[in-house]
C-alpha cells in the first residue's frame, strides 16, 4: 500500500509508523518542518514529507498533486488534520471560532476535494476520515469543535455517495477519548463566571482536575482504522472505543425513540392531498 497521511502527531503519526512496520511506503503531510525527521532517519526514501496548512488551500492543492505525480499511484489518504476548542459558544472568540471551522471543516473539505481527482483518473482509491464519537453526539464546552465534525461527516456520506461509481470508499474514523495529546492541545476560550455552575462548567472542572475516564488505546484504535481499511467492503463509520459505542448508541436510541414519538406530527406537515 502507498497511504497518503497527516501525521505529525498523535494518531497519525502513530498510523504512519505502524505503515512502515507492515512494509508500507508513505507519504506525510505536515504543518511543520522537521515533525518527522526521526523517522525519516529510519525509513529513508519510504518516506515523502510535504509541508502545507490545511488552512492555505493553493499549497494543500500542489503538495497533494506533487504527491501523486512522485507516488504514481496513492491507494489509501487519511484526512487527520485536527484543532481542538473548549469554551462555550458565548465564550469563544471570533479569532478562535474562524480558526476552528477552517482547520476542522474547511480544510478537511479542501483536502478531500484535492485528492478526488487523482483518485478518480488513477480507477479509485480509499479515504479514511478521522473524526470522533462528536461527529454524533455533543458535550457542552465543545460546541464549536462539534460543530465542524457534524459538518465534516455531513460532507464525507454525501461526497461518498457521488464518487461511489468511480471506485473511492470513504471511512469515518470516530474515536472515543483516546489516550493521546489531544486534551494537553485544546484551545481554550476565555471563561466567564455565570457558566461555573452549568454542565459547561462541570465539565470545565473535571477536564481540569484529570478525573474524566480516558479508556481508548490509541495503538488498538489505529490498528482497527488499518484493519477496516484493508476491507474489501469496509463501513461508512467506524465507532472506536467503548466510551464511543456506549455514547453513540445512547444517542441514536434517543433520537429514534424521539422521531417516532412525533411520527404523527412529521406526517402531519405533508400537503393535504398528499396524505
Amino acid at each position: 500500500m502507498n497511504p497518503l497521511v497527516q501525521p505529525s502527531t498523535g494518531l497519525g503519526r502513530l498510523l504512519t509508523e505502524r505503515l512502515f512496520e507492515r512494509g508500507d511506503r508513505v507519504v506525510a503531510t505536515l504543518r511543520r518542518k522537521g515533525a518527522l525527521d526521526d523517522l525519516q532517519a529510519l525509513h529513508g526514501d519510504r518516506l515523502q514529507q510535504l509541508t502545507f496548512d490545511v488552512t492555505d488551500t493553493s499549497a494543500m492543492r500542489t503538495s497533494v498533486s506533487q504527491a501523486f505525480m512522485t507516488s504514481g499511484r496513492i491507494d489509501l489518504v487519511v484526512s487527520n488534520a485536527g484543532y481542538g476548542l473548549f469554551g462555550t459558544a458565548e465564550e469563544a472568540s471570533d479569532e478562535q471560532i474562524e480558526q476552528q471551522i477552517a482547520t476542522n471543516l474547511t480544510g478537511s473539505i479542501q483536502f478531500i476535494r484535492a485528492v478526488l481527482p487523482h483518485l478518480r483518473k488513477q480507477g479509485g482509491g480509499r479515504i479514511v476520515q478521522v473524526s470522533s464519537e462528536g461527529g454524533q453526539i455533543a458535550y457542552p464546552s465543545f460546541s464549536l469543535y462539534h460543530a465542524t465534525k457534524w459538518g465534516i461527516e455531513g460532507f464525507v456520506e454525501s461526497v461518498a455517495k457521488e464518487v461511489a461509481p468511480f471506485g473511492i470508499v470513504f471511512i469515518i474514523a470516530e474515536p472515543g477519548p483516546t489516550a493521546t495529546q489531544f486534551a494537553e492541545g485544546l484551545d481554550r476560550t476565555a471563561t466567564m463566571p455565570i457558566y461555573e455552575d452549568s454542565p459547561a462548567g462541570e465539565l470545565r472542572r473535571a477536564l481540569a482536575s484529570g478525573d474524566l475516564a480516558i479508556k481508548g488505546d490509541a495503538g488498538n484504535t489505529v490498528k482497527a482504522i488499518i484493519k477496516v481499511a484493508d476491507m474489501t467492503a469496509p463501513p461508512l463509520r467506524l465507532t472506536l472505543g467503548s466510551t464511543a459505542y456506549e455514547s453513540i448508541s445512547h444517542a441514536l436510541k434517543e433520537r429514534s425513540e424521539s422521531l417516532e414519538t412525533y411520527k404523527d406530527m412529521a406526517l402531519s406537515a405533508d400537503r393535504k392531498e398528499v396524505a
